[in-house]
């Protein structure tokens, strides 16, 4: 059995978001993959939780929890609303058989997609925005322990066994997933899964936000250091700032942090956060301006599935300093500097390489913006598609297998 990947043959994408497309963080990422792939030229047909912007005209939006501008209080049901939206998704579903290709939904809100697929022999992508759960999990909390700071019982990656029931079974029964980086790969397959079930692809920036300052840069002594993100454990951050202060760059150099706190961290890390050369900016909308004026971006996460801001870094001419667990796209001397995880000392040194040898700030910098144009939203949808086309002969061929 062979797959039809002709220019004239347009793929049919079925995508299954729980929360509102268009939000924040992974709302606006899904937004992106949905805009991506239509204007690559798939035929998508969206099915999230709500719309919260609008999506590229071709698309059509069936919003699971919400009618007009009336919606499921997702407060009010917490991980029901998810639940909901799946079991909406998969009665709909139901109805578009030899309609519909492939089926990209989203971790705990997909179970009962995936099994109503697998019924109609649709095969299903589910997307991995992080890392394995349960490794996420793990490494998490042994790092707020040393550090003998709490997170709330509600927070993302606070432990949680029955996100980690539903989302380990999604993993189980979905045909593939798509991992955004190695580092993400690498926890699956750490974990017994097979190679073949993991699709790499990869997440991107908007380059008409996130651009260059086309005004000349002035020498200056100082190094300007940013960090952009949640300012939790996971992220990294007490290590950005250890090695920021060990750095000579920390005397007349500027290390601002964009981002919201959580109280019991920003109170474990209050007297390096209270040196002269810090900046606490809390949440900021103009993130691009920031990195346009800033020499680095530094994030020294210890769990991640991508690493966003580091393209829109990239795009905007600022050099991603970041750990080994963040992103394929930052390459050791030639678009960033990367170091291991926890590694403070070797990231003091590279803050303080760039501080001193500001021929090498620049080549990074040149090397980054040669590099953009491969990582915009638009070349990810392009290569997203190319990724659903792999997984419809991936299980064309299985079933051929089978059959003989």
């Amino acid at each position: 059995m062979t797959i039809d990947t002709s220019s004239d043959r347009r793929v049919r994408v079925l995508y299954s978001f729980p929360h509102k497309l268009g939000a924040g963080r992974i709302c606006y990422t899904a937004w992106q993959q949905v805009n991506g792939i239509a204007s690559a030229g798939a035929e998508v047909l969206a099915f999230p939780g709500a719309l919260s912007r609008p999506v590229h005209d071709s698309v059509i939006v069936r919003p699971t929890l919400a009618v007009g501008k009336l919606r499921v209080p997702y407060r009010l049901l917490g991980r029901r609303a998810f639940e909901l939206h799946d079991w909406i998704t998969a009665r709909r579903l139901e109805k578009l058989a030899g309609k519909v290709d492939i089926v990209h939904v989203w971790p705990s809100g997909a179970l009962r997609t995936i099994k109503a697929a697998a019924r109609l022999g649709i095969p299903t992508v589910l997307e991995r925005p992080n890392a394995h759960t349960r490794f996420a999990y793990e490494v998490v909390q042994k790092e707020c322990e040393r550090l003998g700071v709490r997170l709330p019982a509600a927070h993302e990656h606070a432990f949680n066994e029955e996100v980690l029931r539903v989302e380990e079974e999604e993993f189980r029964l979905a045909d593939y997933l798509l991992c955004p980086s190695e580092f993400v790969a690498r926890t699956f397959i750490e974990r017994g899964f097979a190679p073949p079930k993991l699709l790499r692809h990869q997440y991107g920036f908007d380059e008409t936000v996130y651009y260059p300052s086309h005004e000349r840069r002035e020498a200056k002594s100082g190094l300007t250091m940013l960090f952009v993100g949640v300012c939790a454990v996971r992220k990294g951050l007490h290590f950005a700032l250890d090695a920021w202060l060990r750095s000579p760059a920390s005397r007349d150099g500027v290390f601002m942090i964009a981002g919201e706190f959580l109280p019991e961290y920003q109170a474990k890390l209050a007297t390096m956060l209270a040196h002269s050369s810090v900046r606490v900016l809390g949440h900021r909308n103009d993130v691009p301006d920031l990195m346009r004026s800033s020499d680095i971006l530094v994030l020294p996460s210890i769990e991640e599935g991508f690493g966003l801001v580091i393209a829109d870094a990239m795009g905007s001419g600022c050099i991603p300093l970041a750990s080994d667990a963040c992103t394929d796209i930052c390459r050791h001397m030639e678009t960033g500097l990367v170091h291991q995880v926890g590694d403070v000392r070797t990231l003091a040194d590279q803050i303080t390489l760039l501080h001193n040898d500001r021929t090498l700030l620049e080549r990074l910098r040149t090397r980054c913006l040669k590099t953009a144009p491969r990582l915009t939203w638009t070349a990810c949808g392009e290569r997203l598609i190319e990724v659903y086309w792999e997984a419809l002969a991936g299980k064309a061929q299985a079933k051929t297998r089978a059959i003989n």
